[in-house]
């Protein structure tokens, strides 16, 4: 597949064996994203970030190639993204309405709220609510800015989507943490507490985890978003002050 100066002979061959790696690497990005973020748009950059390793991949340089491309791929749809127009935070505030009533109806009503009560409670239509949801899709558990107080110095990529080694990802491996989302998890409405199970211990995606349910993909995205805002409730002392 490479002539002696290292280049590749046949890239077509060569891109064709890597083109799940594609899809892949776009699907792990999109999930830390908003809803309104195509996974085409990231799977076309993608595609050319993956074109474009390669035309430049040499064998000779020691790296294995999947490797290469792999960073050229995450690369080329991380560009897309920061090329964009889109607002993620308008979707950050409207979790945060919806964090904000479940956590007062909580300590209201002894329990965990249903959707029309949320949606009463943010005097809004039960359809608003779902579409809440539904945009919010790419709502976390964890936001790197949950642990910092400047949260407008920096992109939300940066913030969401790159790896960081920072005290953050300490924080969530502590066991008194582990143990709170646990218990957290097990206090979930059982639809949710399925889905969640289906999602993060099967590795199930959206249309799977529907069909297991027998609801719509759009439901689940909701019902995902809906789990992950009572999660935030649950854990806010750990999450918001840093303290598990």
């Amino acid at each position: 597949m490479y002539n002696a100066t290292g280049k590749t002979d046949d890239k077509e061959k060569l891109v064709l064996a890597h083109a799940d790696m594609v899809r892949k690497i776009a699907y792990q990005i999109k999930a830390k994203l908003p809803a309104n973020i195509e996974i085409d748009d990231l799977m076309q950059a993608g595609m050319i970030g993956l074109l474009d390793a390669s035309d430049k991949f040499q064998d000779n340089q020691g790296a294995q190639f999947a490797t290469y491309a792999a960073q050229r791929i995450h690369g080329a749809i991380m560009d897309e993204l920061r090329g964009s127009d889109w607002v993620p935070r308008s979707v950050r505030k409207q979790m945060r309405e919806i964090e904000t009533a479940i956590h007062y109806l909580e300590q209201k009503l002894g329990r965990g709220p249903t959707e029309a009560e949320v949606a009463k409670r943010m005097n809004i239509t039960l359809d608003q609510y779902h579409a809440y949801l539904h945009d919010s899709s790419g709502h976390r558990l964890i936001y790197f800015e949950d642990f910092h107080q400047e949260q407008d110095t920096e992109h939300y990529l940066d913030a969401h989507v790159v790896d960081k080694k920072a005290d953050a990802l300490r924080l969530l491996m502590s066991t008194e943490f582990k143990d709170n989302l646990t218990r957290a998890i097990e206090a979930l409405p059982d639809r949710e507490k399925t889905l969640m199970s289906l999602y993060y211990e099967q590795d199930l995606n959206l249309k799977e985890i529907g069909a297991v349910m027998n609801i719509t993909e759009s439901r689940v995205s909701q019902l995902h978003s809906q789990a992950v805002a009572r999660l935030r409730v649950s854990l806010q002392d750990d999450i918001w002050t840093g303290r598990v």
